[in-house]
């Protein structure tokens, strides 16, 4: 069994093989990267599997099983706009000689979702569980909006307790959500597990199910914006992705592109960007959550820019934005800022917990805190403005006039937010600080007196 993570959107994929042929759970978009591990193990994709039509990424099961000759797997009742092999729970597919999967039925992140149970010479081995059972979570169950999200919840119990008794404690377990992905109900540190463990640790094997229920619903916040794009695209049947180059931008091309109010994102880390960038562009580093944050804010078919140092860059990007299906960025742009405008370069100073209580000392301050609601109503600094990331394009009007220090829980978001603020020609500075400094630099931390909930654990 082969993992293919893809930690930026915190989701794997797996490749399994009996050393000739393999089948595929999940694969994501760029295909590209299962085809090259099934090379290197001189196997033949024979099968490709989907646990469900997914909500975080655009799928790259239809594109290799079209690749390979493979034979696609989704659930018949799925509605889709391809051929694929219909199935449903009870069904067994055999994969080469000595491997058998299993469908199971396991709704709950979606009315439709499915898991697999893989036997190796009738020995059950494994699980690949999709959004059902996670590691010391579940998949969240309201991805398909407010009114079937306490079925989903029930239906995600019932799975979880399903799984739990479907193969022997030693089977190991292999979610696709979980390792980061907004799809999941919960965090964990885990990188492995077997359904044992699980019984031992999961909260959703250990509750009842009405407070499982009400703890889960309790404690859900908001997911990506551009979620609400991946399960049309997934249910039309998204084709393999261009990653080729795209257009070069000159100085000129890029101050018009700002002009139309076309979206220019600066690549280079927060430091950087802070230190010199071309005013009107917007960071979103390559070394943090690029693709959610950026598919979360840009108003979905906006034309997007990339500028970054390098030509590799450009590609790394270009790769993660094909998964959540934006897959042609309009131009872009390398090397330095001094080359991407003719203009002077705009900059914005950064800064720590400790200067922001120090300088509260002299004078009032506006701080903003875009960190997510849960984040906050664990703890905050008392007498800040909290907007949350993925609103302030549409609440700019909320934050207060003069100069602004933004901050999140590391850094990361706040660069992104004052990069926004900066380029509606709001004076700021970023606080680039772990969150849990504050504290001590003097600042007062009010925290919550509550239990955390399973999405914050």
């Amino acid at each position: 069994m082969l993992p293919i993570d893809t930690a930026t959107l915190g989701d794997r994929s797996y490749l399994v093989h009996d050393g000739r042929v393999a089948f595929v759970v999940d694969p994501q978009r760029d295909i590209d990267r299962v085809l090259d591990l099934a090379a290197a193990a001189g196997v033949a994709i024979t099968h490709v599997f989907e646990t469900h039509i997914h909500n975080d990424y655009v799928t790259g099961g239809l594109a290799l099983a079209q690749r390979t000759g493979a034979a696609y797997h989704v659930n018949g009742d799925d509605a889709v706009a391809f051929d694929r092999v219909a199935v449903r729970d009870g069904d067994v597919v055999a994969v080469g000689e000595s491997m058998t999967v299993e469908v199971l039925a396991t709704p709950g992140h979606t009315f439709t979702h499915l898991s697999y149970a893989l036997r190796e010479h009738d020995e059950p081995v494994a699980v690949f569980s999709g959004g059902a059972l996670l590691y010391g979570s579940v998949g969240r169950p309201d991805l398909l909006g407010p009114d079937h999200a306490r079925d989903l919840a029930h239906h995600q119990y019932a799975s979880a307790w399903r799984l739990a008794g479907a193969v022997p404690e030693s089977a190991a377990l292999y979610p696709t959500h979980g390792f980061g992905s907004f799809c999941s109900a919960g965090q964990s540190d885990a990188v492995a597990s077997t359904i044992g463990h699980e019984k031992r640790v999961n909260p959703v094997l250990l509750s009842d199910e009405q407070a499982f229920v009400e703890e889960i619903l309790t404690g859900l916040d908001a997911w990506p914006a551009y979620y609400a794009h991946m399960g049309p695209a997934n249910a039309a049947g998204p084709g393999a992705p261009d990653l080729s180059t795209p257009a070069r931008a000159d100085a000129e091309q890029l101050r018009a592109r700002l002009a139309a109010g076309e979206w220019v994102v600066d690549l280079r880390n927060r430091v950087a960007f802070a230190a010199g960038h071309v005013a009107g562009t917007l960071n979103f580093g390559l070394d943090g959550s690029f693709a959610t944050y950026l598919g979360w804010l840009i108003p979905w078919g906006t034309p997007l820019t990339l500028l970054a140092e390098t030509a590799e860059q450009i590609a790394e990007a270009q790769r993660e934005l094909v998964r959540i299906g934006i897959d042609r960025p309009a131009a872009h742009a390398t090397g330095a800022p001094a080359g991407w405008s003719t203009e002077p370069l705009a900059s914005f100073a950064r800064a720590t917990f400790a200067d922001l209580a120090q300088v509260r000392h002299h004078r009032p301050v506006n701080v903003l805190d875009v960190r997510r609601d849960l984040e906050v109503a664990a703890a905050r600094i008392d007498g800040t403005v909290h907007v949350p990331l993925h609103e302030l394009p549409g609440r700019l009007a909320e934050v207060p006039d003069g100069e602004v220090w933004v901050h999140c829980a590391a850094g990361y978001r706040a660069s992104i937010g004052a990069s926004i603020l900066a380029a509606a020609g709001r004076r700021v500075v970023a606080v680039d600080d772990a969150f849990d400094r504050a504290a001590d630099a003097g600042l007062p931390v009010v925290t919550a007196t509550r239990e955390p909930s399973m999405a914050e654990r």
